[in-house]
């Protein structure tokens, strides 16, 4: 491998990691929405170069997690209601279709990774803030895309996580000043057990009402606050 090949894959390594960092502090509502992402504050924070900045930043900004500006930089994209109805419709009709497939292909090993994820679900408390909240949210998620994995769509699974991500930011912003309204915890282990005992309808069924309510109850605390 050549200096200059080397170079490449050292930057594209270091790109991905600044981008999973930026994903992550977008998401958990470190940065305002509609704020500037300063390159200069950013390559000062991380330590790096403009060039894979510019190029996580751009990573992002495929995902819509960051909007990219011509000749203006970088934001964080602004809430609104219009998308939070989008990004919930979206994930309900997507991850229903992933969950369905799943449970028409899953085998023991899928099960198991299932009923392992909702154990540390479980057992991982959510904290009002800090590690302990962030501990939870990797859990929720890893739950939540666990129930999926077996369905032999990887294009269909990539969609799901970037809309996971996209309500993420939502359900977050509803969090820190709003207490859950529902039996949540009851939720996931019925929805996973459903999808153990292969009942899909059902499973499916859940999985919709899950995910509906929770954006419903973001739309609605959203709009009556800043929206």
């Amino acid at each position: 491998m050549t200096d200059a090949a080397a170079k490449d894959n050292g930057d594209q390594t270091l790109a991905a990691s600044l981008a999973t960092h930026l994903r992550q502090a977008i998401i958990a509502g470190r940065f305002e929405p509609g704020a500037r992402l300063r390159l200069d504050d950013l390559r000062s924070e991380f330590g790096v170069s403009l060039s894979p900045l510019r190029e996580a930043l751009t990573g992002l900004g495929a995902e819509r997690l960051v909007d990219v500006e011509a000749q203006r930089g970088f934001r964080v994209p602004p809430v609104s209601e219009k998308a939070l109805k989008e990004i919930t419709r979206l994930r309900v009709e997507f991850e229903s279709m992933a969950l369905r497939a799943a449970i028409d292909n899953g085998d023991l090993d899928w099960e198991s990774q299932v009923a392992g994820a909702l154990h540390r679900l479980r057992r991982t408390g959510r904290a009002p803030s800090g590690d302990g909240l962030e501990e939870w949210e990797k859990a929720h998620r890893a739950f939540h895309m666990s129930l999926l994995s077996a369905s032999a769509m990887p294009l269909l699974l990539n969609f799901c996580s970037v809309l996971h991500d996209h309500s993420d930011r939502y359900r977050r912003m509803f969090l820190k000043t709003h207490a859950g309204d529902r039996d949540v915890p009851g939720e996931h282990d019925r929805i996973a057990e459903l999808t153990m005992s292969r009942q899909a309808d059902a499973a499916c069924d859940l999985l919709r009402q899950h995910i509906g309510r929770t954006g419903e109850n973001v739309r609605l605390a959203l709009t009556a606050t800043t929206l």
